[in-house]
């Protein structure tokens, strides 16, 4: 799921009501002085912080056979009897991802997605929203297989009482690029459409190669991914997998330096003194001319430069099929200058 889901499913365990993921990085860079850098510990990157993604290998494509049992992100066994026609996507990048491998056509139900995407997605009609879910909705469409967001993201008692009703649930939640790879490949599986996956995740390798060899032996700046300042500022925790992706894409990523915490204070900004900041809340309408009006953000280096530049969140954070335009994005938003490949159609 995406960044504005995950926020939303992490307000209900802090007393923060700004969102999480999606809206955490804008504010927490602006803060920051123009002068030498000073080194707080909090802002320097964790031993355990993922260095420039790694892609995992590429799986090889097996011919689909029902039934199938898979292992989902919890660790939980899944059943498949059968290919399933009927399916319901309780995350936006499971949405996504089934369009992608062709089965969108199964698609009987999904979550509502303010973001909707693909265009023919709008015909699915809503099931769930965050934090609900419509059981005997999905039960009465005779939905043959669900995919669900875990780490609270649908609730786990919907879940539960899926499974109790005999309808197979695939619970997937994707804290790293490897594993959002390996979560295309697995809905590949459960839905018999293993060589479509296969095709989506090399074009995802190919584009993170493609980014991290032109990106080699660049400058490497200071990079403020806001994600929101609504209420505090927040951005990417560095064991998130967006910390990684900016790395690749010829970056340094601002955190807090805690795994799992997104709130960055703003003496840790001011220290950082980023070079550019992306405004990952730019949908939500926060512009480059209203970060650079907030009280004390004149000095930063990136507001001082006009480095201050807003970027499509959907596509950097959300686990699914667009992770490949999503990199290149990231990638032009720090270096503007950059030459990249052509993207295969």
């Amino acid at each position: 799921m995406d960044a504005r889901f995950r926020a939303a499913s992490r307000r209900a365990h802090r007393p923060l009501p700004a969102l999480f993921l999606l809206l955490a990085v804008t504010l927490l860079a602006a803060c920051a002085g123009p002068a030498a850098t000073p080194t707080l510990d909090p802002v320097t990157p964790a031993p355990s912080a993922p260095a420039a993604t790694a892609l995992p290998t590429a799986t090889p494509t097996e011919a689909p056979a029902f039934p199938v049992t898979l292992t989902d992100d919890e660790g939980t066994e899944v059943t498949i009897p059968a290919e399933p026609a009927r399916i319901v996507s309780l995350t936006p990048a499971a949405t996504e991802t089934l369009f992608a491998i062709g089965a969108g056509n199964r698609l009987v139900g999904k979550v509502e997605d303010f973001s909707l995407y693909p265009p023919e997605a709008a015909s699915v009609p809503d099931v769930a929203k965050f934090g609900s879910v419509d059981v005997e909705r999905i039960v009465g469409l005779g939905t043959e297989l669900v995919i669900a967001g875990g780490s609270n993201f649908n609730p786990p008692e919907a879940i539960a009482k899926l499974r109790q009703l005999g309808v197979p649930v695939l619970v997937l939640f994707a804290p790293d690029l490897g594993t959002a790879i390996a979560d295309i490949a697995l809905i590949g599986r459960a839905t018999g459409s293993n060589e479509q996956a296969s095709e989506v995740t090399s074009a995802i390798r190919g584009a993170f190669e493609a980014v991290a060899s032109a990106t080699a032996g660049l400058p490497t700046p200071r990079v403020f991914y806001e994600l929101d300042a609504t209420n505090g500022f927040f951005g990417p925790a560095p064991d998130y997998f967006g910390t990684g992706m900016i790395r690749t894409a010829g970056g340094e990523p601002l955190t807090s330096g805690k795994p799992g915490v997104y709130q960055i204070e703003a003496e840790q900004i001011v220290a950082f003194d980023p070079e550019v900041i992306l405004l990952g809340d730019a949908a939500y309408g926060v512009t480059p001319e209203q970060v650079a009006a907030r009280p004390g953000w004149d000095v930063l280096t990136a507001v001082r430069n006009g480095d201050v530049r807003p970027i499509d969140d959907v596509i950097v954070t959300r686990p699914g099929p667009r992770l490949a335009d999503g990199i290149r994005a990231l990638a032009l938003a720090i270096h503007p200058d950059l030459v990249l490949p052509t993207a295969a159609p």
